[in-house]
């Protein structure tokens, strides 16, 4: 997997990322192996989390095991609700926004760095290993009643083993979370088994494209190009796939990734402005407000707070 264009875009940290979760007053006190790996039982914490959690990007891999319950998280500019036995999984790097958890909501969620499978098994990255961690994967996985048990036991021995003084063992956590990964690696994903539609595959390399791309190529006709497809083609494909013709889906990655830099940088309005247009910003303000109904602005204003 070659390096994200997106790594130096200032992503989250555990500790950041705790701070965008539950807020200066209830935010985890992470140690430095905590940066390394954490989990813990959803029913211990969620009801701490600030939700909608607003777009964002950031350094480590997660998971989420719902056991019992219903939630709704995104993964890039697909949205996924989804419920009991089923696993989410987010790669690092890639943008997320969480809408909600249900009251009765059970499970485990875990955040790990890639270092820490890698240290173990050292032959090839991990995620060319276990395709759901890839970046165009589906997230989904829903496990069967009769492997829930199995799979809980390996869930409940990794939070044993996190919680073990003086310290944990980095060996015995990789080597669970392997166990678990090829568990999951023989289980069917809940989305339909790819096909070889030609309309479904070009929109899925769109889409793909778009996530690369989209700070220095901001024109259908240019992916387009890079698929050697004709522009009018990849829109009847978009179109006839997602109901969104290929420009709405360029113009909701550009939203996507404008609310995340306004969210984690620094940057002026104009400035993030420049990264997807060479027009007036005030042009580009107008754009935000009319997909968002808020002013980029307003946006960043609400967003840290």
């Amino acid at each position: 997997m070659a390096e994200h264009p997106y790594k130096n875009l200032m992503p989250l940290s555990p500790k950041e990322l705790s701070l965008h979760h539950f807020g200066a007053e209830e935010a985890l006190n992470l140690s430095d192996f905590q940066l390394l790996f954490h989990i813990n039982r959803i029913e211990d914490v969620f009801t701490k989390i600030r939700f909608p959690l607003a777009p964002h990007r950031k350094t480590v891999y997660d998971f989420i095991f719902l056991a019992e319950g219903t939630t709704a998280r995104s993964k890039d500019l697909h949205r996924f609700e989804f419920g009991r036995n089923t696993f989410f999984f987010l790669p690092a790097l890639q943008i997320s926004a969480h809408e909600y958890m249900s009251a009765d909501a059970k499970g485990f969620f875990c955040h790990f760095d890639a270092a820490l499978l890698n240290a173990i098994f050292p032959k090839a990255p991990f995620y060319d290993t276990f395709p759901f961690w890839q970046f165009s994967a589906n997230p989904l996985i829903t496990i069967h009643d009769s492997l829930r048990e199995p799979i809980l036991n390996i869930l409940n021995r990794l939070l044993d083993e996190y919680e073990s003084k003086p310290s944990p063992n980095p060996a015995i956590l990789g080597a669970y979370l392997f166990a678990l990964f090829t568990e999951l690696n023989a289980v069917e994903t809940t989305s339909v088994a790819a096909t070889q539609h030609s309309a479904i595959r070009f929109t899925e390399k769109y889409t793909n494209l778009l996530s690369h791309y989209i700070y220095t190529h901001h024109k259908v006709t240019d992916y387009a190009s890079m698929m050697a497809i004709t522009p009018d083609h990849l829109n009847k494909c978009v179109k006839s796939t997602v109901g969104k013709t290929a420009q709405e889906l360029l113009s909701d990655r550009i939203i996507l990734e404008a609310k995340v830099l306004l969210k984690q940088t620094v940057l002026s309005v104009s400035e993030i402005a420049f990264k997807f247009s060479e027009t007036n910003p005030s042009d580009f303000a107008r754009f935000f407000k009319a997909r968002t109904g808020l002013t980029p602005k307003e946006y960043r204003r609400q967003a840290v707070s």
